[in-house]
């Protein structure tokens, strides 16, 4: 018995470059960075003054102020950008037990749980918010959207760093080709601009220092960068049965062709340096797929700009692309997005699935003097015109953890 076919139906993001998947997407084609001085709290006191921050959010055009105020921002989030995919696939609440939903994300609402541990330390026990412990737990992000949906069918939550939103997107299309459901509304989001993350992430001397020049401090596979930007935002999706899409006559945007996962085994924060932990992902990604690496016609990298990541991400795609690693193009949306952790890859799946939609690719920027190891064609500088029918994307997590999803055009 074959198994059903999941396509793509609608999909909405909300980043630093807007507040809708299609002001994201023109933003990344016309090769403007939303990366700039941090505004959510005072980062003087910091080495790192600079993120990618969801400008001028509103979360009551979303959710009512009293709810709003209870949930975490990466909650708030996720509801808005899965409105927008939602209104794009024609679906509305209440959507019933056969739609579910799977979300990625890396911290959730950690926010919550350190605001509130300052209210016990310095006020008391009796001043602790009632919703601290809820709001703050990774996986309310999809209860939020499964209660405001009233989706009553699977849900889960994958906490997988870097790697989340991928994973997310890939577990999802697993829901719907075991026929668990109908539809799932598939996601990752991260709302932790916060200087608890950035000083962790300081410490370890992963983040760009580049205050003085915020929209050119992500500089994917270039020989000069200096580290990823933190970042913020949510992706989503929603995935269905092609035999469910077309009998409601459904806008069909992307096919979601295979999915992987993979550990590296090797380090907490470093990637196995020959890069076999992101070969395996790409390579499962690709046999599930059906595809052979030559038909696929362009790759969303991980793409960070950190020293280490970029070398082993271009490594691994020579081992699993062979002489068409030199032939296909490759972007990192990260170099004006920065790295939102567990809602990148989610955003990331969104711009695969414009890139089908609209056959042309966004560039990298920032990419002025490439890092002799890193000599694939990342498109630099411009968006390119191209013929895609098969797309890859890429997310590699810390603690090892890799995801890939193959999709294509229909």
């Amino acid at each position: 018995m074959s198994r059903p076919r999941v396509v793509v139906t609608g999909v909405g993001a909300i980043t630093p470059l807007g507040l809708t998947a299609e002001e994201t997407w023109q933003g990344l084609l016309a090769g403007r960075s939303g990366i700039g001085p941090i505004t959510q709290f005072d980062p003087s006191h910091l080495p790192v003054h600079i993120a990618g921050e969801v400008k001028g959010f509103d979360p009551t055009r979303y959710i009512p102020a009293k709810e709003a105020r209870r949930i975490s921002r990466a909650s708030q989030l996720a509801v808005a950008a899965a409105q927008e995919a939602l209104a794009q696939a024609g679906l509305a609440p209440p959507l019933g037990e056969r739609v579910g939903v799977v979300m990625g994300t890396g911290i959730g609402g950690l926010e919550w749980a350190l605001a509130q541990a300052r209210v016990l330390w310095e006020k008391g026990v009796e001043r602790v918010h009632p919703f601290a412990i809820t709001a703050s737990l990774p996986n309310m992000p999809a209860h939020h959207i499964s209660q405001w949906t009233q989706a009553l069918g699977p849900i889960s939550t994958v906490v997988t760093a870097c790697a989340a939103g991928t994973q997310a997107v890939g577990e999802a299309a697993e829901v719907i080709r075991r026929s668990a459901a109908d539809v799932v509304i598939a996601g990752g989001v991260e709302g932790f601009v916060h200087e608890v993350a950035l000083a962790g992430f300081c410490a370890m001397r992963a983040v760009s220092t580049r205050n003085d020049e915020p929209e050119r401090a992500s500089r994917p596979f270039d020989a000069h960068r200096d580290g990823f930007v933190l970042a913020e935002g949510a992706g989503m999706l929603i995935l269905e049965s092609l035999e469910h899409a077309q009998a409601r006559g459904a806008p069909i945007l992307a096919e979601v062709l295979g999915q992987a996962s993979s550990s590296d085994g090797f380090h907490v924060a470093q990637p196995d340096p020959e890069g076999l932990g992101a070969m395996r992902a790409m390579r499962w990604a690709l046999e599930d797929a059906g595809v052979r690496p030559e038909e696929v016609d362009y790759i969303n990298a991980h793409g960070t700009a950190t020293l280490l990541n970029d070398v082993v991400e271009t490594r691994a795609i020579k081992r699993v692309f062979g002489p068409h690693a030199y032939r296909v193009p490759i972007s990192a949306t990260k170099s004006m997005i920065g790295h939102a952790m567990g809602g990148a890859g989610a955003i990331e799946a969104v711009v695969c699935v414009l890139t089908l939609r609209d056959q042309v690719i966004h560039p990298t920027i920032n990419l002025e003097e490439p890092d002799p190891e890193c000599d694939l064609d990342y498109v630099p500088g411009q968006a390119r015109r191209a013929e895609v029918r098969v797309v890859l994307s890429n997310s590699f997590g810390l603690g090892g953890q890799n995801a890939c999803v193959v999709m294509r055009k229909v």
